[in-house]
């Protein structure tokens, strides 16, 4: 923890305008200073900064605060990386506080947990470009499938030794723990042997926010049936898969810039698109869609747009998927490949400029695609017809935003041909129900504005008239 007189200090040092002048060009105007927005895209500056108040407002899409809060917001760090953050900038030295032996053992397990798979990353890394088996197996194979050398490096992808314990050797030789090991997943211990989890795979190292090493992907390249195709690091300390995302340390970035995000299902569809210049991309990495990763992009932007392949099965299941995302009140887009194609087989074929029009052009919103994809199988079967409207006013109902739910229900009513208030009617009742049972939508989470993080009884500055002059 650090001390409050620490905290105090760093407040104190902190000038709004060097700490927003570091990421945001300023220009003086009048008393206080206006640039352009970096939290939403703007052209014409409505981002104010106040020196004599010490806070930040965004006339145009409201986020305010005072230094700390601009670097919590800007670099999606926590309140206690912010200050730090903020310490090194001003020179202040930062004494924590002795923290308890649980909270100590518990920072030794993920240190212990990082250092461990940064290792066998970089194990990963040799075995594909310095062996002569991760050569002629493992490189051989991404570079057949188009992936440059730079990409493959840039994504940190590796190969694993079909021997049964060569890392588990080389990692115990360098010092590393068995029990680490087997809390990592990268060694399986069984009938007191250990093994390697990982053997004879193309591996995918997966990161979290920051670029650390939290878990891998293990693709075999055989055809073997009775082996899975993909293998994965069980949970950890550090490794949670319904909170993490494939790309999203090299995409987060591009999110902010682009005010979007592409989702995706594969390793391989981030690395394409990547390859194509297309970076505001992240995976689920083969699992449903959870509300915690929703959450993650949202830290970056309000908007996704789902990248799907041509099977309409796959698709039906994860309809699932766009209703958690407008639960938690975020805008989504759906594109559709070809049949029998996805993104990483579209992006090998095609130009960049190719794919980015494609998928400009294809981008429909939910009520159009789920509409489109549904209508056929209706065959002018009223019932069925009654059945598909019922559907997608469900998923309207669940779009927090009382404002934005009419505009769906009247998209969808020029799209079925059938009266407006007819819709509106049904989702109504839909609502009324659900507010019965005490699931109201508009009581659905919603993230909150930002507000200014304080040192205890420190009042908030008044930020109602930092406008620009």
């Amino acid at each position: 923890m650090i001390p409050r007189d620490t905290i105090q200090s760093i407040l104190d040092a902190a000038r709004i305008e060097e700490v927003v002048g570091d990421f945001v060009q300023l220009k003086r105007r009048g008393v206080n200073l206006l640039g352009l927005c970096p939290f939403h895209n703007e052209k014409t500056p409505s981002f104010t900064v106040s020196p004599a108040k010490g806070i930040f407002k965004c006339f145009g899409c409201g986020k305010a605060g005072n230094a700390v809060n601009f670097v919590m917001e800007h670099e999606k760090y926590s309140y206690p990386e912010a200050l730090r953050y903020l310490a090194s900038k001003y020179g202040i030295e930062v004494e924590e506080q002795e923290p308890s032996p649980e909270e100590k053992q518990q920072d030794t397990d993920r240190d212990s947990l990082f250092s461990l798979n940064d290792f066998a990353r970089k194990f990963y890394v040799n075995t594909l470009f310095e062996t002569e088996e991760g050569k002629a197996i493992g490189l051989s194979y991404f570079l057949e499938r188009g992936f440059r050398e730079d990409i493959i490096r840039k994504f940190q992808l590796g190969f694993s030794p079909t021997a049964w314990d060569t890392f588990t050797k080389t990692a115990l030789q360098n010092g590393y723990s068995e029990k680490y090991l087997v809390d990592s997943g990268l060694t399986i211990s069984k009938d007191g042997k250990h093994y390697d989890r990982f053997r004879e795979r193309v591996m995918f190292p997966i990161h979290n926010l920051t670029g650390k090493v939290i878990g891998f992907g293990g693709r075999i390249l055989t055809s073997d049936k009775t082996k899975p195709k993909y293998v994965n690091s069980p949970e950890s300390e550090v490794y949670n898969k319904s909170k993490s995302l494939y790309g999203i340390w090299l995409a987060r970035n591009s999110i902010v810039a682009r005010d979007n995000c592409f989702l995706v299902e594969g390793y391989t569809d981030v690395i394409s698109l990547h390859q194509s210049g297309i970076e505001n991309v992240v995976a689920s990495s083969g699992t449903s869609l959870t509300t915690d990763q929703i959450r993650l992009i949202s830290k970056f932007t309000r908007n996704i747009t789902i990248l799907y392949d041509g099977d309409p099965a796959g698709i039906k299941a994860s309809f699932r998927g766009i209703d958690m995302i407008l639960e938690q009140g975020m805008n989504v887009k759906v594109v559709l490949f070809p049949d029998g194609e996805d993104p990483d087989s579209y992006a090998r074929k095609h130009s960049s400029s190719d794919l980015e029009g494609f998928i400009s052009t294809n981008s429909d919103d939910f009520i159009a695609f789920k509409t489109r994809l549904l209508l056929d199988e209706t065959q002018n079967d009223p019932v069925k017809k009654a059945g598909l409207i019922h559907e997608i006013i469900h998923t309207i109902s669940l779009i927090p935003d009382p404002i934005i739910r009419p505009l769906f229900i009247r998209e969808c009513a020029e799209i079925m041909q059938i009266a407006e208030q007819t819709l509106m009617n049904e989702l109504n009742k839909l609502l009324r129900k659900k507010k019965l049972k005490g699931y109201e939508s508009e009581s659905q989470e919603q993230i909150p504005e930002p507000v200014i993080i304080a040192p205890p009884q420190e009042l908030a500055p008044d930020i109602s008239d930092c406008s620009a002059q």
